[in-house]
């Protein structure tokens, strides 16, 4: 028997790319290879009805991960998204100092032509 390769293995962290849950973050808990799919945790709750058992005594309606498709899951690598945001944080810093900088400068920048109007009127008198 051949093994069917997968992009993604259990413990993996993915982000779903397309879907209802497009968006979405999570660990893979299982690799189902022959139906290329995956359980990712926190995604794709389904609710299921469950009979009166030795384990559940009163039975009920559970919530349980359903399959999605391994198409639609694009494997996130933790280092690289850490640095990716943290990238981004500095350039939003950088933005944010830059405009603050800029808005200072202009605030400067008036009082002094103010000043230079009482100056020229005094001489006037």
């Amino acid at each position: 028997m051949s093994r069917i390769k997968t992009h993604v293995k259990i413990g993996d962290q993915v982000e779903v790319i397309a879907g209802n849950d497009k968006g979405e973050k999570g660990k893979v808990l299982q690799v189902l290879p022959k139906k290329q799919q995956v359980i990712i945790e926190g995604v794709r709750m389904i609710k299921k009805h469950s009979r009166k058992s030795q384990d559940r005594p009163d039975g009920g309606i559970i919530e349980l991960e359903g399959p999605i498709h391994i198409s639609n899951v694009k494997k996130i690598d933790a280092k690289l998204a850490k640095k990716a945001t943290k990238k981004a944080a500095k350039k939003a810093a950088k933005k944010a100092a830059k405009k603050a900088t800029k808005k200072a400068a202009k605030k400067v920048a008036e009082p002094a032509e103010e000043i230079d109007n009482d100056t020229e009127t005094k001489e006037n008198s």
